[in-house]
């Protein structure tokens, strides 16, 4: 639940910084990107310790990636084919790794 709240609060910061015409598109996308990185690194438990904190440590780095990268577009006022692009590579990136971590129980 506080995932979502941060997740959302985020997401508003990010409205209330754009200047253009899709912000709707870079709210919704960065509110999922939030939710889905920040519920694997602060809300998730797996079976072994070590797999938690894999998992934990790559949500939190992708997390970081994915807020800078979001506060970037905002303030570059990119295209909406190069920002969905950018944040849905990053984000088959974190669930590939985020499947093999969790498939080889590391």
């Amino acid at each position: 639940m506080i995932c979502l709240a941060i997740s959302a609060l985020i997401a508003y910061g990010l409205y209330t910084l754009t200047a253009v015409e899709n912000n709707v598109l870079i709210v919704s996308s960065s509110f999922i990107c939030f939710a889905t990185t920040l519920t694997m690194a602060i809300g998730a438990s797996y079976d072994t310790p070590r797999t938690t904190t894999n998992i934990r440590t790559l949500a939190t780095s992708f997390f970081v990636v994915l807020l800078i990268l979001n506060f970037s577009f905002v303030f570059l006022q990119v295209s909406n084919p190069t920002y969905i692009i950018s944040v849905g590579i990053i984000m088959c990136l974190f669930l590939i790794a985020f499947y093999g971590i969790k498939r080889a129980n590391q």
